[in-house]
């Protein structure tokens, strides 16, 4: 496993991890709400991202799953 220390913010950043974050777990302290919401937000628009990617690639099977999906909440019952 490489240093940490050894590893440019942009880098750390990349890895969803800060400095900060790291040393909040060397002393065992939890990290705070806010960078774990910061970090959160950066998984969701990156996930939101990959979608998007995905559905522009492979259109059909797009189209298909929002059918589905189109199904299942027409035949959801409140």
């Amino acid at each position: 496993m490489p240093d940490r220390e050894k590893e440019s913010p942009e880098q750390l950043e990349r890895l969803g991890r800060t400095e900060g974050a790291e040393r909040a777990e060397r002393i065992g302290q939890p990290e705070p709400d806010a960078e774990r919401r910061r970090r959160r937000a950066q998984f969701l628009r990156d996930l939101t991202e990959a979608r998007e990617l995905r559905d522009r690639v492979q259109p059909r099977r797009a189209k298909v799953a929002r059918l589905r999906h189109a199904m299942r909440m027409r035949t959801f019952r409140w």
